[in-house]
C-alpha cells in the first residue's frame, strides 16, 4: 500500500481577516526570559500529498475540489514575505464536483460548475496535495460566490450569502471625542451590493431570498466573512439569516 505524506500550511491568529491578505506590524519587545511562551499561537493544518499513483479524485455528493491559488509571495511594493506574512489563500478553480444533494428520493444538481473561480471560507474543507498541485475538497456551503475578477466587489455570493458593503465607523464618539482606529466600533450597517439565489429547503426547492441590492441592512456583529476591495472599501458576505433588519 502506498504510503501518505503530510506536508503543512502554518497560519498565524491575527485577528481581522481580508481577502487582499494580514498585514504584519511588529513592535519592539523587551527581551525574554528563558522558556517564556511565545507572544502569539501558531496552529498547524496538515494538507495530505496523495501517492502519484492515484490519478482521479472525484468529489462525493456536494462536495467540490478546488485548485487553489497560488500565495502572493511579495507585497503591493514588491517587498518579499516571509512564509508566516503570506496570506492563506481563499479562493480557486473548480475542477470536480460531485453528483449533487438528495432530498427524499430527490437528486438535486450543485450550483458549481467545473472552471469557475470562486471564493471560500477562509478555514473550511480538507487540503490535499493532488499531481503535485495544492488543492481544497469543501462542501458547497463553504463556497462564499463566484469571482471571476481580482476584486472582491464584484462577487456573485452563491445559495443565501449577501454581498454587503460596510458603511464607514463613525470617527467621533457621543461626546465628540475623536476615535483612533482601533476604538472605533465594529460596523453592523452596510449596503446590500448582491445576493445569492436563495438556499435549498428541506423538499430540494430553492428559495429566493427576500433581500434586493441597495437596501441599508443591520447584520449581526461578528457574522460572515470580511474582505477589502482594490480602492479599500470594506466589504462583508454573510448569510441571509445574518442580516437582522432593513433600515430606511
Amino acid at each position: 500500500m502506498a504510503s501518505s505524506q503530510f506536508g503543512a500550511a502554518v497560519s498565524l491568529h491575527l485577528g481581522s481577516k481580508s481577502f487582499l491578505g494580514s498585514q504584519l506590524i511588529s513592535s519592539r519587545t523587551s527581551a525574554l526570559p528563558p522558556r517564556t511562551k511565545p507572544l502569539c499561537s501558531v496552529s498547524v493544518r496538515a494538507a495530505t500529498a496523495l501517492a502519484p499513483s492515484f490519478t482521479t479524485l472525484k468529489p462525493l455528493g456536494d462536495r467540490v475540489l478546488v485548485k487553489i491559488q497560488s500565495v502572493e509571495k511579495k507585497s503591493a511594493g514588491g517587498i518579499l514575505l516571509p512564509t508566516t506574512a503570506q496570506s492563506k489563500p481563499q479562493g480557486g478553480e473548480v475542477v470536480a464536483v460531485g453528483d449533487g444533494r438528495t432530498f427524499g428520493d430527490k437528486k438535486v444538481a450543485l450550483s458549481v460548475q467545473t472552471g469557475k473561480n470562486i471564493v471560500y471560507s477562509k478555514y473550511a474543507g480538507t487540503e490535499v496535495e493532488f499531481n503535485g498541485i495544492n488543492h481544497v475538497l469543501l462542501k458547497e456551503d463553504d463556497i462564499v460566490g463566484f469571482l471571476e475578477t481580482e476584486d472582491i466587489k464584484d462577487l456573485q455570493p452563491l445559495n443565501d450569502r449577501v454581498l454587503i458593503e460596510v458603511a464607514e465607523a463613525e470617527d467621533k464618539s457621543v461626546g465628540g471625542v475623536l476615535l483612533t482606529e482601533s476604538a472605533k466600533e465594529k460596523p453592523v450597517v452596510g449596503t446590500v451590493r448582491a445576493v445569492g439565489p436563495g438556499a435549498l429547503g428541506e423538499d430540494g426547492v430553492r428559495k429566493p431570498l427576500e433581500l434586493v441590492t441597495g437596501s441599508t441592512v443591520m447584520y449581526s456583529k461578528y457574522a460572515g466573512s470580511d474582505f477589502k476591495s482594490k480602492d479599500s472599501i470594506q466589504y462583508v458576505v454573510l448569510k441571509a439569516p445574518d442580516v437582522l433588519a432593513v433600515l430606511s
